[in-house]
């Protein structure tokens, strides 16, 4: 698929099925990221990437996001935070499913090849998730 717009409208998949996708697009695009000038091995950059991709990095990204979704974005979002989704024991149910929401709005993207608006996305959360990580 690799961008491609898929025949079944994304709108209609079920939020999981978008967050299944999503969280593997932001993971990538993550990695993609922590790669370019970074000579590092596996060991740190899988640390680096786990740290970023994990539900509290999804979720601050979401939040920073959020002002820059589009009406017909926010619903999908919210789609998928909404969802019922499983969250695991001792985990903050409120960070599960904001980062939900932004797996679910990178799903829908990828599968209906809005590549442009995805990586725009991307952006703003990368700033925010960089600036962490050297602070943190």
């Amino acid at each position: 698929m690799y961008f491609e717009k898929s025949d079944f409208p994304a709108e209609q998949r079920n939020p999981a099925t978008l967050a299944y996708v999503g969280d593997a697009v932001f993971e990538l695009l993550v990695r993609e990221r922590l790669l370019q000038g970074h000579p590092e091995s596996t060991g740190p950059l899988h640390k680096r990437a786990a740290k970023l991709c994990s539900a509290v990095g999804q979720a601050a990204a979401a939040e920073a996001m959020l002002p820059l979704l589009t009406e017909g974005e926010l619903r999908q979002f919210k789609r998928g935070r909404n969802a019922a989704l499983a969250v695991a024991k001792r985990k903050n149910p409120t960070v599960h499913c904001a980062a939900s929401g932004l797996e679910t709005l990178f799903g829908l993207l990828y599968l209906e090849g809005r590549k442009a608006r995805l990586l725009e996305l991307f952006e703003v959360a990368w700033q925010l998730l960089g600036e962490e990580e050297t602070a943190g």
